[in-house]
This record gives C-alpha cells, sequence and structure tokens, in this order.
C-alpha cells in the first residue's frame, strides 16, 4: 500500500480523467444524449470528453452558475460569459443548450451529470445547495432521472465531505428558520476520486487524513492498495493529476 495526497484541482482532474472511461459515458457517446450540467468539477469533464471527441471551443471558465469563493476574494474583473450547459448528442456538441432546454426529451439510455455540494462518503450519499427559489438545475435533472429514468451520475470530490447524513442536514437546511441557501439530496450514482482510480488503475483507496497548506487546503490523503503493477500505474497517474494547478475562472 502506498499514500498519496490529492489536491482539490488534482481530485477534479483524476475525476475527468476517470469519468472519460465510466461504461456509461462510452455508452452514451455512441448514441444518446450526455448533459453536463456546469460546475466546477463538470468542467473538468466536459474539457476531457470535448477533446476525447475532437470538439474545440469549450473554456471551462465561466461554467458555473453559483461558485464559492473565500470572503477576502475579490470577484471584480474575473467574470466570463456562461456558455451554457454541455449537451452531447450522439457523440457531438450541441452548443448554446441548459439542462432546461432539453430536460423534456430526456429519457431511458441519456445521461445526465449534475455535481454535488456535500458528500457522505460511507454511505455514497450527495446533495446539492439550493440558491434558487425554483430549485435550480438539479430539479429537471431529478424530473428525467425519476420520472423518464435517464441515468444520473454525481462526479464530487472527496474535499465536500461532510459527517453528517445529508437527509438529516437537509431537513434542518430546509427549515423556515434557518438562513442562507437550502439543500437537496441527489439519488444518483456518486463518483469520487476513489472511483476514478479504481477505473484507471485497479486499485482501492480509501481517505485516510486531509488538509494542508501552499494550495493543498481542502487535499486528501488516500491510502491506495493493490498489486506492483496497478499501483505503479496510480502512482503515475497521481504524479500527472498533483501537477493541476489550484482552480481559477479568470
Amino acid at each position: 500500500m502506498k499514500q498519496f495526497l490529492v489536491t482539490p484541482a488534482a481530485g477534479k482532474r483524476l475525476i475527468a480523467w476517470g469519468m472519460l472511461e465510466h461504461p456509461s459515458i462510452r455508452r452514451v457517446l455512441e448514441g444518446g444524449t450526455l448533459v453536463i450540467i456546469a460546475g466546477t468539477t463538470n468542467g473538468y469533464i466536459a474539457e476531457e470528453i470535448l477533446g476525447h471527441l475532437g470538439e474545440d471551443g469549450f473554456d471551462r471558465r465561466g461554467f458555473h452558475r453559483g461558485i464559492i469563493r473565500p470572503p477576502y476574494f475579490r470577484a471584480d474583473g474575473t467574470g466570463h460569459e456562461f456558455p451554457g450547459d454541455v449537451v452531447i448528442r450522439r457523440g457531438r456538441w450541441d452548443r448554446g443548450f441548459t439542462i432546461f432546454d432539453v430536460a423534456d426529451e430526456l429519457g431511458r439510455g441519456d445521461l445526465i451529470l449534475k455535481g454535488a455540494n456535500a458528500l457522505e462518503y460511507s454511505s455514497g450519499r450527495a446533495a446539492v445547495y439550493i440558491g434558487h427559489p425554483m430549485g435550480g438545475t438539479v430539479f429537471p435533472a431529478l424530473q428525467a432521472a425519476a420520472g423518464r429514468k435517464t441515468e444520473l451520475i454525481v462526479p464530487v470530490g472527496l474535499e465536500k465531505m461532510i459527517p453528517g447524513d445529508p437527509y438529516s442536514t437537509a431537513l434542518r437546511m430546509n427549515s423556515a428558520g434557518t438562513e442562507g441557501p437550502g439543500m437537496l439530496p441527489v439519488p444518483g450514482e456518486v463518483f469520487t476520486e476513489v472511483d476514478a482510480l479504481r477505473l484507471l488503475a485497479g486499485v482501492d483507496a480509501e481517505p485516510v487524513a486531509a488538509g494542508g497548506v501552499h494550495g493543498a487546503e481542502g487535499a486528501v490523503h488516500l491510502l491506495v492498495d493493490g498489486s506492483e503493477g496497478s499501483l505503479k500505474h496510480a502512482e503515475d497517474i497521481l504524479k500527472r493529476a498533483g501537477m493541476e494547478r489550484p482552480y481559477a475562472d479568470f
């Protein structure tokens, strides 16, 4: 077994590499519709998938609706125009659409990727912040997933682990006496750095510690187990991912 440090930015890139190899992604690119809902982690995924398809012109800067920054951050001059969500039909990027435009046509065989803000790792349950009074992008995604059996995957970094049950947490956050965003658990397949390493290198991994400084704030420490060859492959992958610079949308 070996231990590795994975920063939030490295985790986003690692998840993106893993999603590119996910069987559901490979399947839907052959003949279905894939909707990548805007978010910072999903921006890395869209970048990898569109690059794989030979599609150019995507910029993950600005590929988000809400974004969380530290209180001291000055947003002046950092804005990029929101490009819409990424909709890929039968392996081709259909530009200029959002989940709201295409949700009603999604069904069996299609796939939605929706990021999350909270992860209860041991149970594999995730939840999203709700800042819009109409529920935001998760509501059309859930209508397609629950009502028409569209597959829903939730790519989310281990940096977003919380200690409590997302359902009971959401109950408190959605109460009338609570200020700030609401929360909604998302019943989709959670996909983290651990799942990415399993797909990419055939290894098992578990988070064992967290934190750091000089850009490693929010990092997780993974204990990785596998054969000698698979551990070497995982190490090579994690070294490449570890060179990812901190996320910036400016």
